[in-house]
């Protein structure tokens, strides 16, 4: 009897919100070792990674990356083992990375270069490998270094700064000595922020409503004025963060969460850009692979040793991972959103 897969498939667009309907779960056979091709392996996921730029891909519109096509597994990082083997690099039982999408098996070729990496587990956390020392930790570390470029005594802020990106940026400016303030939504994260990843400040978007709130808030966490911003979500706070920026800032534009259901998101005083002279770069991480290696001995080291904290939020088995997705667009994830499948 072939072991059974299970898969969920972006079944249909969203029209604004998505919901649990845009969803479905689909049952596939697991091809047999003698059933594989030259080249093949079989991994088995342990963990799956749900990310916001997971629902740009599900509208069928302009941007960086071609839509996610209907009636295919949802695409995602994932770490797991190898169960089935083909390729002499990769035995039974190596624990590998890859972008294996929102399934519990999936069958790759590794003939491909970068379709699946080994990861050393001995002092890294596996499920780490989707977060800290993965795509997001690289992504934090792109934007940080090769964007900002901040100096020591500088001011960097960052949006969502619990979540799995956010985290690693203000760390990363921390160990490079800046003054480091967050945003976040809710007193627990911006504890964490503060007391568990050693920001300076944190300001708990959800307490201050109105533009005129959040400005005074942002003022006076950042006195000297915001040498660097790392931009995940848009909206009011990114006004906000322009209004304050010193001359020559830089911003890194890495997500804007704000508006992934479709909605317009002017910018309230454009003007800044000039009056600021500020220097605004959007960044996909996955067209730089030359910094992987320079960004994952960094992050690598930082977790092995204690310097770099993360959190995770771990929903239970592939059939949960539309509920938790739609959670994470919302933030109601606190940390890193993955999926266990083992």
């Amino acid at each position: 009897m072939s072991t059974l897969n299970h898969q969920i498939q972006l079944a249909s667009r969203p029209q604004g919100e998505a919901t649990t309907d845009n969803f479905k779960l689909v049952e596939t056979p697991v091809p047999s070792q003698a059933e594989l091709s030259d080249g093949q392996v079989v991994v088995k996921h342990h963990f799956l990674s749900l990310d916001p730029y997971m629902r740009g891909r599900m509208n069928d519109s302009k941007s960086y990356a071609e839509p996610q096509p209907l009636n295919t597994v949802m695409i995602g990082g994932t770490v797991g083992e190898v169960v089935a083997s083909k390729h002499a690099k990769f035995a039974v039982g190596d624990q590998v990375m890859g972008m294996g999408g929102w399934q519990e098996y999936a069958v790759v070729d590794a003939n491909v270069r970068g379709a699946i990496n080994k990861v050393d587990t001995a002092h890294i956390p596996l499920s780490a490998y989707l977060g800290s020392v993965g795509m997001p930790g690289v992504t934090g570390w792109y934007g940080l270094v090769k964007i900002i470029n901040p100096k020591v005594g500088e001011t960097v802020v960052v949006s969502a700064a619990s979540g799995a990106v956010g985290s690693v940026v203000g760390q990363l400016a921390k160990a490079r000595g800046c003054r480091v303030v967050g945003f976040a939504g809710g007193a627990d994260k911006c504890q964490y922020v503060v007391n568990e990843l050693g920001f300076d400040a944190c300001i708990d978007y959800k307490a201050h409503p109105d533009s005129r709130s959040l400005y005074k808030a942002l003022k006076e966490a950042t006195p000297d004025g915001i040498d660097g911003y790392f931009e995940n979500v848009g909206g009011a706070i990114l006004d906000a963060v322009m209004a304050r920026m010193n001359a020559f800032g830089r911003i890194a534009m890495c997500g804007m969460i704000a508006g992934y259901d479709g909605q317009p998101m002017p910018l309230a005083n454009p003007a800044m850009i000039l009056v600021s002279r500020l220097k605004i770069e959007g960044f996909i991480v996955s067209e730089h692979p030359e910094v992987w290696p320079d960004a994952m001995k960094e992050l690598g080291t930082m977790v092995a040793t204690g310097q770099m904290k993360f959190r995770e939020s771990i929903a239970q088995g592939i059939a949960s991972a539309p509920e938790a997705f739609l959670g994470l667009l919302k933030g109601k994830n606190f940390g890193k959103q993955l999926v266990k499948l083992v």
